[in-house]
Order: structure tokens, then sequence, then C-alpha cells
């Protein structure tokens, strides 16, 4: 599946999550539902990923988090 297929799946599943929950959840519960509703599309999700920098050839482990890699091609945040 290409990358523009991946996000109009994820797109289908962030507006039904909308839909069905509207606005004001705290992110986690949203990011929760966007990996169920993502998952029943067939798509394969990590979530909460490390992101290290690198600065002049040294890897900081500074906190930075992806929210989610989508069938490791396509981040969403």
């Amino acid at each position: 599946m290409n990358e523009n297929e991946i996000g109009t799946r994820i797109t289908d599943a962030v507006f039904n999550v909308h839909r069905e929950r509207g606005p004001g959840l705290l992110e986690r519960t949203y990011e929760a539902c966007l990996v169920y509703e993502c998952v029943q599309r067939g798509l394969s999700i990590e979530s909460q990923l490390p992101l290290p920098v690198v600065y002049k050839e040294v890897k900081l482990e500074c906190g930075y988090r992806i929210d989610l890699r989508v069938d490791g091609k396509v981040l969403v945040e």
C-alpha cells in the first residue's frame, strides 16, 4: 500500500473517531480510538515511539516521541 492509500485510511479513521466522540477528550483517548480504527482498516500501528535527536554525531535522548507510525511509512502527530 502506498502513502496516499495509507493517508486516506488514516483520514477516514480520524473523521470516524471525531464523529463518534466529538471534541473535548484527552489526546491519549483520541489516540487509543484512532489506533483501534486504523487496525480495523487493516493498518499496522506503532505508538509512542522514542525519537532521539542527533547533534554533531551525538545521539541525544531528549524525550521526543512519535505519536503513531502507520505501516512503517506515515507519521501521525
